[in-house]
């Protein structure tokens, strides 16, 4: 599957692994990640696609990634539901 904007990835390697996020750039091999609470839209991780894993296609729309005053609340907002849905699956 191919990671695009807006899609939901989990780091598999570095100080990031196993945490997930939401893909607000792709570019040359490197996707640039957000959580909305250490990662904010006004500085993004790039992170190789390559220590990347696609866990969900339909994450955030390009319309609800543009910059401005409440999209980290809306990152961390969706993510906190993602954690928690993942959470529940495996109980």
């Amino acid at each position: 599957m191919k990671v695009n904007t807006g899609s939901v990835v989990m780091a598999t390697a570095g100080k990031e692994k196993g945490q997930i996020f939401i893909v607000v750039k792709v570019a040359d091999g490197f996707a640039f990640l957000c959580d909305g609470k250490r990662l904010k839209i006004s500085r993004p991780k790039k992170k190789s696609l390559k220590h990347v894993k696609l866990v969900q296609t339909e994450g955030l729309c390009e319309e609800e990634i543009e910059q401005n005053e409440r999209t980290n609340a809306l990152l961390r907002k969706f993510l906190s539901k993602k954690r928690s849905d993942a959470c529940q699956k495996t109980m």
